[in-house]
């Protein structure tokens, strides 16, 4: 290793930083919001046991159908978004493996940043928002964000079955909840550190609003800029959306910034990407100076970033896809939104008994998510509290958007078909 990162850091830089039992925070770290139940065989520390609830919920598995970048991609080899925080995953332990951090904690804050993202991307979340600032008014504060939205599906939506058989909430701990909402937000050269105190975290009103309680949660925060840059362009290349003119725009890039002139655009890939942006953020960065990239690797993430907004994000075919990704969604929650009037008496189903997919889905949500119908709920032995009430408009309308907010790209697309189907 050359003597900058020695002097910057280096290897295991940070384990004095790690969050472990010798951590003054430690407590805080691995509270829950109750006790979870014991296993007299488990061999998984609190951060393991975190992991692997998040892997089996179902919000991580319909990860495999939401959109990444390009929309209800029926190209295998495209990115979803399970893709993706397996990518940010693999970034952001190889950079605590490195550092000294705990990677237990890192993986599992990596791989649940997004369990409560929208159909359709970033557009998806955007769509939603806009529904709930048509009641609210143009001024409102955003209320629908997926970073808020990952930490609900968390605490409140998604279950396990607990020994017995009852479905349980994930009850994740403080730290990995944390990561989670505050995995959003601008790098800068001037480093990412984590704040000292602890919060509610329902009390944070925006993204990007607080740093991550945890060194591990600073790392997933930049690991998932990290890890998005080269494979947006991967398939975009895939989807014919670069032409020649943008490959050596990426040519001039890379030689302006990061000095690598006889790379071509091509070479900006996934995997040449990733580890350059691993080895400097691992050289530049230490516990004095945060965990930060230098200034050419800066500039280059900046440049990057405007390059990928000009030239895929805002690319004509995506546009047009928005427009019909947001009546996809309007479509499916001003229906829902017609069944409000029949809910408290419990008429949903002859309300959508011309749509049975959406029937079968919509009522199994409120029984598990509102108070729609307690009796089924203790049927099912399902622990979630009602979050939701049938009974008041405002309530109603924010279980639908958060009903949706759990569709995968495909489930949206067919059950707006089934709405406009004769």
């Amino acid at each position: 290793m050359n003597s900058g990162m020695e002097q910057n850091g280096g290897e295991g830089a940070f384990r004095s930083e790690r969050m472990d039992s010798a951590h003054p925070n430690w407590q805080t770290a691995v509270r829950r919001a109750h006790t979870l139940y014991p296993r007299n065989n488990d061999i998984r520390s609190e951060f393991e046991r975190d992991y692997t609830r998040i892997l089996h919920c179902g919000a991580y598995r319909r990860l495999k159908h939401k959109t990444q970048v390009f929309f209800a991609p029926k190209n295998d080899h495209v990115c979803t978004r399970m893709e993706h925080a397996a990518h940010v995953a693999s970034v952001s332990t190889t950079i605590a493996k490195y550092l000294g951090l705990n990677e237990e904690l890192t993986r599992a804050i990596a791989l649940g940043h997004d369990i409560g993202h929208a159909p359709f991307g970033h557009h998806g979340e955007t769509c939603l928002n806009t529904l709930l600032e048509q009641k609210d008014g143009v001024n409102a504060p955003k209320r629908f964000w997926h970073e808020r939205n990952s930490l609900f599906f968390a605490d409140y939506i998604e279950t396990l079955q607990d020994p017995d058989g009852a479905l349980q909430p994930l009850n994740l701990t403080y730290a990995v909840r944390d990561g989670i909402i505050c995995h959003c937000g601008e790098i800068h050269e001037t480093g990412v550190r984590p704040r000292s105190e602890e919060t509610d975290l329902y009390g944070i009103r925006r993204a990007g609003a607080l740093q991550p309680y945890t060194w591990e949660g600073c790392v997933v925060k930049i690991a998932d800029t990290a890890a998005s840059l080269g494979r947006d362009i991967e398939d975009a290349r895939i989807y014919h959306i670069l032409d020649m003119g943008a490959y050596r725009e990426l040519k001039e890039i890379v030689a302006e910034t990061i000095g690598f002139g006889p790379r071509s655009g091509r070479a900006v890939n996934t995997t040449v990407l990733i580890n350059d942006l691993i080895v400097d953020l691992c050289r530049q960065s230490s516990p004095e100076r945060g965990l930060c990239f230098s200034a050419p690797y800066c500039a280059f993430i900046s440049r990057l970033r405007q390059f990928n907004t000009a030239n895929i994000y805002n690319h004509w075919r995506l546009r047009e896809f928005e427009r019909y990704a947001a009546n996809v969604l309007r479509t499916i929650h001003d229906a829902l939104l017609r069944t409000f009037p029949f809910a408290a008496s419990k008429k949903i189903p002859f309300c959508l008994k011309r749509f049975p997919r959406l029937l079968e889905t919509f009522e199994d949500w409120l029984v598990c998510c509102s108070d729609y119908d307690e009796q089924a709920k203790r049927t099912r032995r399902c622990s979630t509290p009602a979050v939701f009430s049938v009974h008041d408009e405002q309530s109603y309308r924010k279980c639908i958007i958060e009903y949706i907010s759990g569709m995968t790209d495909q489930y949206a697309i067919q059950i707006y078909e089934e709405i406009i189907s004769f």
